[in-house]
């Protein structure tokens, strides 16, 4: 994959792109099976919009050094996220975005269909639903509903689960300008097994069930396809194979994989899909499936670096609000005087005032979250409260 922000420079230089494909491709490809290169990953979601305009001309000029290298093989395209669309429910209202439907996705769709390439897609049925889980059916979106079906009033499809809504809306869309027939690619699906106090259905009963009934749809034979495309192979990739447990964000992020760290399994699961649910050790059952209601405490996380720690409590007090004024001398909350307490109580009352503006409790790994009061004596801690 082209790095999201080296896309500017090889969009103008066709000797950048060579130097890329002889230095990431070429001294490979011999020994190692290259069938993809992807320029950018969900640029139009992460990056600054000066990227953008140059996905495809970056995309031109790799394909045109692979043509020159003999690769003709490989195949070059872009992953996009469903943010992507300005509409996609019901299915066939499926629309990209009007800020970049013909200036950026048309011309894509235009190099992927002369080059007979894949559309991209990342599909995660889990953040549709942690947006709207009063309305969308969690067995639904875990290919477990045997009752729930949705019709689309337009193109009269039946649909019975959400992954295939989520995909037929991106085939509806790319139709709308004119490319009906554009192969699909889920460059990334699945489910986070673990997450924040916060973060309801992230468990490892709702990742296993998710991963294996996905993975049972995509390698079935003869193909299921989606209700617009019935029959199709789509290929796909889960997302992810290890736990990232250096990754900054939300609990979520660090909780996709089916291994943790140090390689030993989270649960069972069969990648050819042919293993039967019963032959698995039986599942934790889920207990955040519902959205948590009580308080949380942001506190420094125990046996982490002191001096990384003294770091992350000096940031949290720099940032105003009297964020840090009780754990200073004299004041209520100074003693214990220790590190740990004094980063727990700014970490706490950081996050307590920042989280509305996306501010999470994370701190580089530092901190965690938990739903125990803190609170000593005379001391406390402010909260966040659901």
């Amino acid at each position: 994959m082209v790095p999201n922000e080296i896309i500017n420079n090889i969009s103008t230089s066709q000797k950048l792109a060579d130097s890329w494909v002889e230095t990431n491709v070429v001294p490979f490809y011999s020994t190692t099976k290259i069938r993809y290169l992807l320029v950018g990953n969900e640029v139009i979601s992460g990056s600054p919009k000066d990227i953008w305009p140059n996905i495809v001309p970056a995309m031109r000029k790799i394909k045109k050094s692979l043509k020159t290298h003999g690769l003709d093989k490989i195949k070059v395209s872009t992953s996009m996220a469903m943010d992507v669309l300005e509409s996609s429910f019901p299915p066939s209202n499926g629309t990209f975005r009007s800020d970049i439907a013909d200036s950026i996705v048309r011309p894509l769709l235009q190099f992927l269909h002369r080059t007979k390439s894949f559309y991209f897609l990342d599909v995660y049925p889990y953040f549709a639903w942690v947006m709207d889980p009063k309305n969308i059916n969690l067995e639904y979106a875990l290919f477990e509903s045997r009752t729930i079906k949705y019709t689309d009033p337009l193109s009269n499809l039946t649909y019975t689960n959400l992954f295939d809504q989520m995909v037929d809306s991106v085939v509806f869309a790319m139709k709308r300008l004119g490319y009906p027939d554009i192969r699909i690619w889920i460059a990334e699906t699945g489910w986070p097994n673990a997450g924040d106090i916060d973060q309801i259905g992230a468990n490892i009963y709702n990742a296993a069930t998710y991963n294996r009934n996905v993975v049972k749809k995509l390698t079935a034979k003869p193909p299921i396809g989606t209700p617009a495309r019935p029959g199709w192979v789509i290929p796909s990739l889960i997302f992810a194979l290890y736990n990232e447990n250096q990754k900054p964000g939300p609990g979520t992020e660090r909780h996709f994989g089916l291994l943790y760290p140090n390689g030993t399994k989270i649960y069972g699961i069969d990648l050819s899909g042919k293993t039967p649910d019963s032959c698995f050790e039986p599942l934790p059952k889920p207990d955040n499936n519902e959205p948590y209601k009580g308080k949380i405490w942001c506190v420094a996380a125990k046996g982490v670096n002191e001096t990384a720690l003294s770091s992350a409590l000096s940031y949290a007090c720099s940032q105003g609000n009297k964020t840090c004024d009780p754990i200073q001398p004299g004041k209520k909350c100074f003693k214990p005087d220790s590190l740990f307490w004094h980063a727990s109580y700014a970490f706490s009352s950081y996050w307590s005032q920042s989280r509305k503006t996306g501010a999470t409790c994370y701190f580089n790994g530092l901190a965690t979250q938990t739903a125990k009061d803190p609170s000593f004596g005379h001391c406390k801690f402010p909260s966040v409260t659901l």
